[in-house]
Parts: C-alpha cells; structure tokens; sequence
C-alpha cells in the first residue's frame, strides 16, 4: 500500500476512492479497496491505495481525534508513504473542530511541518479562491450551507474558519503561485515549513490547479482535502514505477434492489421529486419514527411490495422544517433515531436477499453500511461525479452507491440502481 486515506465519513471515502482509482486521464489510478472502519486484518498484496471510512465528522473532536490517529497507525502498518485526510469540499466542521483537531493530530504523528489544506471540487462547483471558498458563484456562507442541521458553514474565508480550530499556523498560497506550476508551488511550501509547522490554504479553481497541487505534494507524508487533492497523487507513484495504473476488476451483482435517503440538502430533495414521478416512494416522518408509529418493518414491507419498481424511502425535509423537527425533539435524539431506522431496514432488506442498495445522505450512508458491517469494498464505475459502485468482498457480494447529499444529477437513483447490475 502507497497511499492511505482517513476519510471522515462514509460518502466522502467513496468519492476519494473513485478518484484515486481512475486517476489522471490516459495514465490509470491506484488499485484501491475502501475499508468501512479500521480494519483488524492486513490489507491484501494487491492494494496500493487503503481508504478507510469513518464516521467522524460530527463527533467529538477528541473522539475523531482518537479514531483518526487508530486509522493513520493501521495505513502506516500495511506501508504507506502519504496519508491524505479526507474532508468535505464544504469544509463541514464547527469552530471546535472537527478538521482543525485531526489535521494538527496527524501532523504531529507524522512529522509534517507545511500540510496542504484544499477542499475545492471544481467539477462539483467547490473553488477556493484568496483563501475563500465557493460554491458555483456564491461564498460558502450565502450558498445553503449556513443552514446545515449539523455543521452550519457561516464563513467562507477558510483562514479564519481553520484558526479557530487548529494550535498551529494557517497561511495561505494564493491562486497566482498556484498557475506558476508544481516546482514554483513546491518551493512554495518547502518555504512554508522552515518557517514552522503550517496548515497551508491553497488555492484551487480547476481541475488544472488540482493536478498542479497533486504533484507538487509528491513525498509529502500528509496532504488533506476533498477528493480533488487526490487528482494527481497516483501518477506520482505510476511515473515513478511503482504503481501499475491499473483498477481492481469489478463483479457484476444483481438480484433485488433498495433506495434510502436520509439527506436534506437541495439537490437530493430534487432527485426524490424526478424519482417519484416514475417510481414509488414513501416518505418517512420523523415524528412517527420517534413515536413509534413508523419502524423498520413498514419500510421493508413497503420496499419489498414494490420490488422490481425502483422503490425509494426517505426521510428529509426542508431545512426550516428539519430544523424544527430538531428544535422540538433535540438534534442528537432526532439523528439516532434515523440512524437506527435506516440502519435496521438496511439490515432486515440484506437479509431478505436484496442485492443493490443505494443510499443518500452521508450519515445515512454511515449508519447503513454501519449496520451491515462489510468490512473491505472494492470500487467499482463512477455514477456520476465523485459516487462509484462498490462491492462488497467475501460470499454473497451486495453492490452499494453512497451517495452525499450534494452529488448527483436529477436522476441519479434510477440510474446507480441500473449501474450496479453492470
């Protein structure tokens, strides 16, 4: 294993997945396997890229802290020469953390003195520009993300955002360094470390910009971002020999199928209005799950009478009524008891014999793949941007999407659904 992830929730390892396994155009990724978890046996000779998912981007920073670092000690056992920690290309965190405290834990574990901060996302509209962050033409704090349930991004200069989070240095290396290419970028971070240990913001508007990046990180042991920062750092070990340029071969599953979605964002609630004109759904209230009125069992049925039809269940809303639902009965309270109500039908739908589940949401995803405890996944074709197939190893292969709240197109359900038939 070359390169190992510490991806800090379910959807987000997904997407770095797919990228380090496609890698840049014409030259091939890294075959790469996503962990669900920290694993408790070594990885297979095979992988040259480790991605382990963890469920920690709303916990306790101390918490993440902990499991961060178990995973970093895990991906450097099995080889790995660079870490990358994997974040949201929202930069979803809170003034107490949670990416500030895992970055400055990581670095201190690994000895990095300049460490690249960047979450753009071009090809999903996520740009970092002077230091602030965008999505498609607005600043972060004016496009929907300050009303996130769990992580309201209420600040789209990243320099401020990080330093209240983190004890170390945050500067900052503006776009213009950026187009002067990798050796003027590199040079630019060499100068960053022997002014001490610095959480580096870097400018990012294209894809071009990424690639930049990617390469002038070559030997550095930690590197953190959106799934973008991983652009370019496969072809650093292919150029040099080292990696093959080839993706793991992918099974072929059917057999039954399930959509849940727990997400509220706009785009996802797009989706679940296309999907419904042609295919069932049923909407889950939070107050009947809470009350008792509503459980798992209604939801497999309701799944199961529909079979063959593409049949889709959620739970979202928009984010007044979210966040009322919230306000009412207390946001922890709410999130466990979706958790476990997705997390449970998830379970019970496996073990009925469904083959292909697609889930929606990131702590959904979570929870899901949580609950059904898979172990080791291999990555598979991309969907759509940043959400592959992945199929689960051992007997009895099940074939799953995650998908984050923001990602995919207006028809995106039906068609991951098709996509993990082959």
């Amino acid at each position: 294993m070359l390169i190992g992830v510490i991806a800090d929730d379910f959807t987000g390892a997904s997407d770095i997945a797919v990228t380090l396994s496609k890698g840049l155009k014409g030259e091939g990724g890294l075959c790469t396997t996503q962990y669900l978890g920290i694993p408790s046996r070594p990885a297979t000779a095979e992988v040259e890229a480790g991605v382990i998912a963890l469920k920690s981007r709303s916990v306790p920073a101390e918490q993440a802290v902990a499991q961060s670092l178990a995973a970093c000690r895990w991906l450097l056992e099995q080889g790995c020469e660079q870490i990358i920690f994997k974040y949201c290309s929202t930069f979803d965190s809170t003034d107490e953390g949670n990416i500030g405290p895992v970055t400055d834990a990581l670095a201190e574990m690994l000895q990095a003195s300049s460490v690249v901060v960047c979450p753009a996302f071009p090809a999903m509209g996520r740009t970092v520009y002077q230091g602030h962050l965008f999505v498609h033409d607005r600043l972060l704090n004016e496009s929907g993300m300050e009303q996130h349930p769990l992580t309201p991004m209420k600040d789209a200069d990243l320099r401020r955002v990080l330093a209240r989070q983190s004890r170390n240095r945050v500067t900052h290396i503006g776009w213009n360094s950026v187009v002067g290419g990798s050796q003027a970028l590199r040079e630019a971070l060499q100068q960053q470390a022997e002014e001490g240990r610095a959480l580096v913001i870097v400018d990012a508007v294209s894809e071009h910009d990424l690639v930049a990046i990617g390469r002038a990180c070559q030997g550095a042991v930690l590197v953190t971002g959106g799934s973008g920062i991983a652009m370019a750092l496969p072809h650093n070990f292919i150029a040099a020999g080292r990696a093959k340029g080839q993706a793991a071969s992918v099974p072929q599953i059917t057999g039954p199928e399930a959509i849940l979605v727990g997400s509220c964002s706009g785009a996802t609630r797009q989706q679940i209005a296309e999907h419904q004109k042609r295919y069932p759904v049923m909407m889950v209230e939070v107050q009947d799950v809470l009350s008792g009125k509503t459980g798992a069992e209604e939801l497999v049925a309701f799944i199961q009478a529909n079979q063959g039809r593409l049949p889709l269940v959620y739970s979202s809303g928009d984010p007044e009524s979210v966040k009322q639902t919230q306000q009412q009965y207390g946001r922890e309270k709410v999130a466990e008891a979706l958790d476990t109500l997705f997390g449970t039908t998830a379970q019970k739908l496996v073990a009925a014999g469904v083959r292909r589940l697609v889930v929606g949401g990131g702590e959904t995803s979570g929870a899901v793949v949580s609950a059904l405890d898979l172990g080791a996944l291999t990555i598979g074709e991309e969907i759509d941007v940043g959400v592959p197939a992945l199929v689960s190893q051992g007997e009895n292969p099940i074939a799953l999407a995650l998908k984050s709240g923001n990602f995919g197109g207006k028809d995106f359900f039906a068609r991951a659904v098709n996509t993990l038939s082959g």
